[in-house]
């Protein structure tokens, strides 16, 4: 549905994205990621038509929009502040863009009533102002302001950022069923991994103007297609080649060894890793237990591997499983180590 193709933006000498290409499918829950910086709002704003690019095109179900104006591509747009317009009653924030439009003043409010219905805003609420709203509620007013022009397409850049922890979770679960009700393509931008993870079908990993990969939750953080990705996606522990050594020395005989490289850079997840617990044809090393984290569904051990820290994480199942300065065997299936 929507393709860009070889967008390059610069900002005088800078090149803030070089040469990007993605594809959006209809209906899809689609997520640029990455830190600060690395040109996924620039990327946003191309697509919604704020930002010229300097080279490529945009296209929406073939049509090059490239340089076609804001207002007439139909595609609504949810800020990280939200942009709302703090004069104005929730009714009139919503209509905006029907008045801009110049729509009938009963259809205007036919739709305003419908979309708020939708997205949960009863109809007292129409009449508060803005500032008497909590931010969850100042949340749906946005997304009814760019839902009620019936876009084809709705950009949402970090809505939730400005959120503490709690209700941050709250609405994501809120913004993905809205999301899946409205079946509307979506693009997200977000340099909060977990979000991506929990609310994306897609994500593309920026770095530094140029995307990383592009995949699933699952393929980014189980098949990383780079180091960076690999580091930026999740928690992860280092093998280095010393500690591979090691245990390629103490286990000459299991043939699962030949997978591993350590010539190359290796990883393996926290979750990958396993404690006391010795599965055919895994690897092993003996460590200490150094520190740990309660998480409470959880607890992160951090471990010394003969001088290598090791990360795991076993579930809960009432008290730390492990004293400090506790020896125990650590064991990792070489399948699950990522090699770059």
């Amino acid at each position: 549905m929507i393709n860009l193709s070889n967008i390059q933006v610069k900002f005088g000498d800078f090149l803030a994205l070089k040469g990007i290409d993605l594809n959006v499918e209809k209906g899809e829950f689609f997520t640029l990621l990455g830190p600060s910086g690395c040109g996924k709002t620039t990327t946003l704003r191309t697509i919604t038509g704020f930002i010229r690019p300097n080279e490529g095109t945009v296209t929406v179900d073939g049509k090059d929009i490239t340089h076609l104006e804001i207002e007439k591509r139909n595609i609504g747009m949810v800020f990280q502040n939200y942009a709302l317009f703090p004069t104005m009653s929730v009714y009139e924030n919503i209509a905006f863009g029907l008045k801009v439009k110049k729509v009938a003043k009963a259809e205007i409010k036919q739709r305003v009533a419908e979309i708020a219905a939708k997205v949960e805003l009863e109809p007292e609420q129409l009449t508060k102002k803005i500032s008497a709203l909590s931010g969850g509620q100042q949340q749906r007013v946005a997304i009814a302001r760019a839902l009620v022009t019936s876009p084809t397409i709705i950009c949402l850049d970090e809505p939730l950022s400005n959120l503490d922890a709690k209700l941050r979770v709250q609405l994501r679960n809120e913004l993905k069923d809205l999301q899946r009700k409205f079946g509307i393509t979506t693009i997200y931008v977000t340099h909060d991994q977990e979000e991506a993870l929990t609310l994306s079908d897609r994500i593309a990993v920026f770095n530094k103007g140029a995307i990383e990969q592009i995949g699933s939750p699952d393929e980014v953080y189980n098949r990383s297609a780079t180091e960076f990705v690999c580091n930026f996606i999740g928690d992860i522990n280092r093998l280095d080649k010393g500690l591979l050594d090691r245990i390629a020395a103490a286990e000459r005989g299991i043939a699962s060894l030949n997978d591993i490289d350590i010539n190359k850079k290796c990883y393996i997840r926290l979750e990958r890793l396993y404690v006391n617990n010795k599965p055919e044809n895994y690897l092993h090393c003996t460590a200490t237990v150094t520190n740990f984290e309660y998480y409470g569904l959880y607890i992160k051990y951090t471990l010394d591997a003969q001088g290598t820290p090791l990360k795991v994480i076993e579930k809960n199942t009432g008290a730390p499983s492990y004293e400090m300065g506790e020896a125990v065997t650590v064991s990792f299936d070489p399948a699950n180590v990522m090699q770059f």
